[in-house]
């Protein structure tokens, strides 16, 4: 075989290069690692040499690698078996269920052993729904687990319900005092229910065994590969450090950042993860931030292609469904949520925030803050504005992560100064329904403003925030383009809808630019990396409700395949 012959070429379909006039091509070739022509089937076939694998299309779809831009990898991976049970709508959609599932790991495990599980959600649990003043409490798991400690965090990761027996276990009783941010569900009869929201859900994780990094690299490689059977190539994991210690499993600690790296030096991490440090944790100080980094640093790798870490990650708030973003107007029950970040009053967690986000930028990381409420976004872009105005720099690419209920204000700041934004459509789709009750109807269609933030020439990437959803990109894009809710079909903000292109390029080019890796991945041109994805059909011509129907086919990454179908 020539040596400037292609390697691979697939032609005779729809190549989406989502460069910047979003291009279809006919067929693209691939020699190495690398692109190096796209073009009509003829000109594809006219590079071929002995050697060369031709995939033939037949009218199918390829996309860029997808890049699924947060994305809690190693902990998605420590959600399933055998380290947690799902107790996730539709798996379990009652009460009852899921004290069902409890009751049969029991009979399966070691005496005192830990029942952990994930996933559950008020919003579907039948019980709930009925009643809306029932809510779960630790008596529905004492009946069947009253030895056996049980933690089952909830489908946001942002609230956790536990047993008796794990509270007595970690000292956990009426007088106790959350962690700042946190909050501790107190019933009628003064006791604590078993509901611990926020920051305060470190009491019960923190005392799960934990898995060995061996284990973790074992899980890593298991998500790998599921991603490569949905396509996806790049992702950022958003969250690894000591700030992550107390977390389920420790699913964001410093010893998943070790078992990445591990990985890498041995190349066995077949995806590009870009990884926000985690220096502090929820409920956090600059103080904390400032001894989590010198523990960090900013460790390299020996490719920065596959694994590098770019920025720092920060908790602003907490999360709508919780009733913990913070907010300006109140929630349809009362109150307004609250930072999250250490401080006796508003003003002070104002100021501690300020100084994290400083901190971080003097160090030179992009930021990327968790932050949901309307109120909370306001006061980090303020947080962003200041920093940049004490020690300017043009390219930080700072962004907030996720941004609920961001404004036009704030979005026209991101906007003039390069600022991002990281949504979950699928998210959306998910818990429509649920917050029309929590929010009210009108700020509930509003939630997840993609349409406003484009408009406004912010650069929008999408994501799955997995193990919160399914790291499935084709809903991510169906929901953008529809604003439907799963649960009852009705369209929730329609106005906020997006064609297809912009879709995709939140999945794809723009998470390039969020990453600092535009100029060699992202789109489908010759010099990028050779990472793609081909689906079972023509994308371009699905209704919008059919794409999730959409099978990954192939999925190539740094131009070897690495999934077929």
């Amino acid at each position: 075989m020539s040596d400037t012959a292609p390697t691979l070429i697939l032609t005779g379909g729809q190549v989406l290069t989502v460069d910047g006039a979003f291009s279809v091509a006919e067929g693209v070739a691939v020699r190495g690692r690398d692109i190096v022509a796209t073009g009509s089937d003829a000109e594809m076939r006219a590079l071929a040499g002995p050697g060369t694998r031709i995939v033939g299309l037949a009218g199918r779809t390829v996309l860029p690698g997808i890049n699924d831009s947060h994305l809690h990898g190693a902990a998605y991976g420590m959600t399933k078996p055998p380290f947690a049970l799902d107790v996730g709508h539709p798996a379990v959609r009652s009460i009852a269920g899921i004290a069902s599932a409890v009751s049969g790991a029991v009979g399966a495990a070691r005496p005192g052993e830990w029942i952990v599980g994930l996933g559950w959600d008020p919003g579907y649990l039948a019980e709930c729904v009925a009643d809306p003043g029932r809510f779960p409490h630790r008596r529905d798991l004492d009946a069947v687990a009253p030895d056996h400690p049980v933690c089952l965090t909830d489908f946001s990761s942002h609230m956790v319900w536990a047993n008796s027996a794990a509270l007595r276990q970690c000292g956990i009783d009426a007088d106790s005092v959350p962690p700042p941010g946190g909050v501790m569900d107190i019933d009628d009869t003064g006791e604590p229910t078993g509901i611990l929201r926020e920051a305060a859900q470190r009491l019960v994780q923190s005392a799960l065994p934990s898995p060995t990094v061996a284990q973790r690299r074992r899980a890593i490689r298991n998500v790998i590969g599921e991603l490569h059977s949905r396509g996806v190539t790049s992702y950022t994991e958003p969250g690894l450090g000591p700030g992550g210690t107390g977390t389920l499993f420790g699913g964001l600690s410093t010893d998943n950042w070790t078992a990445y790296a591990e990985l890498a030096a041995a190349g066995e991490l077949d995806a590009r993860v870009s990884v926000l440090l985690l220096p502090a944790p929820m409920g956090g100080s600059a103080d904390d931030l400032r001894k989590g980094l010198a523990e960090l640093s900013r460790p390299e790798s020996a490719d920065p292609r596959v694994l590098r870490a770019i920025g720092v990650k920060i908790f602003a708030d907490g999360v709508p469904p919780n009733r913990t973003a913070w907010m300006k107007e109140p929630y349809a029950e009362g109150g307004h949520g609250a930072l999250c970040v250490h401080g006796d009053t508003p003003a002070l967690q104002v100021d501690e925030l300020y100084e994290m986000v400083r901190v971080a930028h003097e160090a030179g990381f992009q930021l990327g803050v968790h932050v949901t409420g309307d109120r909370a976004i306001d006061t980090v872009v303020d947080a962003f504005a200041a920093a940049h105005a004490a020690a300017p720099r043009p390219d930080a690419r700072h962004y907030v992560i996720h941004g609920d209920f961001i404004g036009a204000d704030s979005l026209g700041r991101l906007a003039a100064n390069g600022w991002g934004v990281n949504m979950n459509p699928a998210i959306k789709w998910t818990i429509s329904d649920l917050m029309d009750a929590v929010v009210g109807p009108e700020r509930s269609a509003y939630q997840w403003p993609v349409r406003s933030a484009i408009d406004a020439g912010v650069t929008v990437c999408a994501s799955s925030d997995a193990p919160i959803t399914e790291p499935d990109w084709r809903q991510g894009v169906a929901s953008m383009l529809l604003r439907e809710s799963k649960a009852s079909g009705r369209p929730s903000g329609p106005e906020q809808c997006v064609p297809l292109a912009d879709a995709l390029r939140a999945y794809t080019s723009n998470p390039a630019l969020q990453d600092f890796a535009e100029s060699w991945k992202g789109t489908i041109e010759p010099g990028k990396v050779a990472d793609l994805c081909v689906l079972d059909r023509p994308l371009l011509d699905l209704d919008p409700h059919d794409i999730p129907e959409a099978e990954v086919d192939l999925t190539v990454f740094d131009g070897r395949v690495v999934f077929e179908r």
